[in-house]
């Protein structure tokens, strides 16, 4: 039985003083969901504001970056959060790649699906000690956390844990996230086929290996859009979606998806390019079936459509990925087309 596809908006405020009102207005236009990202600003203190003046809507961070935080960090975040939301807070988490974790971070980095397995684990067994009263005896390979005195325990939550979504690309990251998260976070770059053939069956793997059902296991994918109302709107998406998909394509991690389309050659090709400098000279090599092949290119009235042809019943949430237009109102006939029957 096709579940119905739920779409969310990303809740994009320079200034956090405008977070209440863009957070509403997401509300107000029939999203399911707003989510944050770990760039410029911490992702969790928006959604904190967004808990506050919304009613409704789920609130992820898509992503916060796991590695550079302790879990026991996380844990008290995330708790928080999903108390203020009422029980819709949805910790996404994500690795990063090690130059970010170890120089931008100076945190450790080892064995990435390895640590992110046990961080989970270890927020697991934290809020298991709070909600149940379970002694803390978490001791893995990367994290120990044996300490928990009355001052610092809160004590159960009305509403429960917070669910735990992971992001990732490559096939073992994605089955540790089917082994022992809540939901998967499709990465942007990614195509149907390499859905279909990689990161499903990698989930089920993974839940093979923790003996668990995927019933209720959620998969979200932000798909790239090329969208305008005008031929100049439409030049300028065209333009930085390109741009997009040439930066996300230099990147090793993100050779398997090339890969499975027998376009690997095309990674390192660009990757040259980013070490000469040559920025501007990247989004050429992204070819029209490059482009028709990562993202969905479409008049503003089709894209709804487009975007359902596209995911079919592989995922359960979707978003407009289009970082040429932030305005969540930009895309209202799509929440309206997503939510059609």
């Amino acid at each position: 039985m096709t579940r119905r596809l739920r779409i969310d908006a990303p809740l994009v405020a320079l200034d956090l003083r405008a977070v209440p009102e863009r957070a509403r207005a997401i509300e107000a236009l029939g999203y399911d969901g707003a989510f944050t990202f770990e760039g410029p600003h911490d992702p969790f203190f928006p959604l904190a504001l967004a808990a506050e003046h919304t009613q409704h809507i789920e609130l992820t961070t898509a992503i916060a970056i796991a590695l550079a935080r302790s879990p026991m960090t996380v844990a008290q975040i995330g708790r928080d959060l999903n108390d203020l939301a009422g029980g819709r807070a949805i910790v996404g988490l994500g690795s990063q790649i090690r130059p970010h974790i170890e120089r931008r971070f100076s945190m450790p980095w080892s064995q990435p699906a390895a640590r992110m397995r046990e961080y989970v684990l270890a927020l697991r067994a934290i809020w298991d000690t709070w909600q149940h009263g379970t002694p803390l005896r978490f001791e893995g390979e990367h994290y120990r956390h044996t300490l928990m005195t009355p001052f610092f325990d809160p004590g159960p939550s009305d509403h429960g844990i917070p669910r735990v979504h992971l992001a990732g690309v490559g096939a073992r990251m994605t089955e540790v996230a089917g082994e022992v998260a809540d939901g998967f976070l499709v990465h942007p770059f990614s195509t149907p086929e390499f859905v279909r053939d990689v990161t499903r069956p990698a989930l089920e793997r993974g839940a093979a290996r923790a003996e668990r059902s995927l019933d209720g296991f959620e998969i979200t994918w932000p798909v790239m859009v090329v969208s305008g109302t005008t031929e100049e709107a439409m030049a300028t998406a065209h333009s930085i979606v390109r741009t997009q998909i040439a930066f996300y394509a230099s990147t090793p991690a993100y050779r398997v998806v090339l890969e499975h389309h027998g376009l690997g050659d095309l990674q390192p090709e660009l990757q040259r390019l980013t070490r000469e400098g040559r920025w501007d000279d990247m989004p050429a090599l992204v070819d029209d079936d490059l482009l028709a092949l990562l993202a969905v290119v479409a008049e503003p009235d089709r894209v709804a459509a487009a975007i359902r042809e596209r995911v079919g019943d592989l995922v359960d949430r979707v978003s407009v990925n289009a970082p040429y237009e932030s305005d969540p109102a930009a895309w209202s006939m799509v929440v309206a087309g997503i939510h059609a029957d």
